[in-house]
């Protein structure tokens, strides 16, 4: 149900954005550039339904507004600002997402929004007169750093995930994703698969910061996304025996975080198995984590990816039986379970090939990050644009886009909507 929740624009001392016709991409991202801030870790952190999202979600309702944008938020927390009347089902829809990875980059998620703003402007001053409706949609969570699960919004949206178990994950605080939600003013017993808002959409293009060397090492400003790896990520947790670091002799013990180490090596061996495997733990928690305590317990949460998602599947066996095998050796029990998992995903080739006449010049690429695009593509027509990362590095601060590249891609996003929008 795509209108559920009128949105409003909060008042934000520093970003509260003004109309120009001269909106550029780096001078929109220039905005919102203390929003997030990380001092610890560096870079940003913008976990969703934080402050620093709700600041950044109000800045775009606000410039979205003032382009004479109809601003919605759905059932699910994904935020619509739209030009025309969406019932036709023929609607063109941009956008991204604006949380981040703990102590992530300036470019992940918001650079996909300033160029769908930019875009639309570009548009506008093209005099140009679409035959079907324009979007921008905000997707929250789509990074997983609260919640766990990537792109919780768009697999909430397209019924990728049950919503019973949606509405109980938690932070790392306890806090349930359905008391957050509420707490925002969401309702969280409509969270889930929203057949109405999908059917309002025909097309979803993404644009975002390319998360690798693709681009830089073909010396293009700007490609299109052939496939998304397959990919998943799994909470491995190891129990032992909780004890004081003083008093328990080493032959004693049954110490979680032994076996939790050797695991993550493991992990690296399974991988390294199967040529094009990415595995990685990201995360590890130990409980109850003081200096001078055993643990009773570690949870690892392990990502792994290949462009075949049986392979994904195989490596992860691998560390699970290995991970079973080091527990038994420290007297340990260990389990894994599933939190998330996408089969590679395949852009349509008919929509890749109006891209690549459109964007001539423009490479193919694979891509080794998942985003709603690929999500979305399980029930809509969906394609992705890139723009050059010249330090080829993501979910870093490193991350780096240069601004005549920014504002090329805001352009080939412009002239692909422009395509989109216009086709029979």
């Amino acid at each position: 149900m795509l209108r559920a929740r009128r949105g409003t624009a909060r008042t934000i001392v520093g970003i509260m954005p003004e109309l120009r016709s001269t909106d550029t991409v780096t001078g929109l991202l220039a905005e919102i550039a203390d929003v997030g801030r990380d001092r610890q870790r560096g870079g940003y952190s913008r976990p969703v339904f934080s402050t620093a999202e709700r600041d950044l979600t109000g800045w775009f309702i606000a410039h979205a507004q003032r382009r004479g944008l109809d601003v919605h938020t759905d059932l699910n927390g994904v935020i619509w600002a739209s030009s025309g009347d969406l019932s036709s089902g023929e609607s063109v829809v941009t956008g991204s997402h604006l949380d981040s990875v703990p102590g992530g980059g300036a470019f992940d998620g918001p650079l996909g929004i300033c160029s769908a703003l930019v875009a639309f402007d570009r548009l506008q001053q093209r005099g140009f007169t679409p035959l079907r409706p324009l979007s921008i949609a905000v997707f929250p969570e789509e990074e997983g750093s609260r919640f766990g699960v990537a792109c919780l919004g768009s697999r909430l949206l397209t019924g990728a995930i049950d919503p019973d178990r949606a509405r109980s994950l938690r932070d790392a605080d306890g806090n349930t994703l359905a008391e957050v939600a509420a707490a925002s003013g969401l309702d969280p017993r409509f969270l889930g698969q929203d057949d109405g808002t999908l059917a309002a959409v025909g097309t979803f293009l993404e644009l975002h910061v390319e998360q690798g060397r693709g681009l830089v090492d073909l010396s293009k400003p700007v490609g299109i996304a052939r496939s998304i790896l397959g990919h998943g990520r799994w909470r491995i947790t190891v129990e032992g025996q909780g004890n004081h670091a003083g008093s328990t002799l080493m032959a004693d013990r049954r110490d979680p975080m032994v076996t939790a180490a050797r695991v993550v090596v493991a992990v690296r061996e399974a991988a390294l198995a199967h040529p094009d495997s990415r595995a990685t733990v990201g995360r590890l928690t130990p409980v109850p984590g003081g200096t001078n305590v055993i643990a009773s317990s570690v949870t690892l949460w392990l990502d792994v990816r290949h462009p075949r998602h049986e392979i994904v599947a195989t490596v992860v066996q691998a560390i699970t039986t290995e991970a079973g095998r080091l527990a038994a050796e420290e007297g340990c029990r260990v389990t894994v379970a599933e939190e998330s998992l996408s089969g590679t995903v395949q852009f349509p080739t008919g929509l890749r090939d109006m891209l690549s006449h459109t964007l001539p010049g423009s490479p193919l690429l694979d891509s080794g990050a998942g985003h709603d695009a690929g999500v979305l593509a399980a029930r809509v027509e969906s394609a992705m644009l890139f723009v050059r990362n010249p330090t080829g590095v993501s979910h870093s601060p490193e991350e780096q886009v240069e601004a005549d590249d920014a504002e090329a891609g805001a352009i080939a996003l412009a002239d692909a909507l422009q395509a989109l929008l216009t086709r029979d």
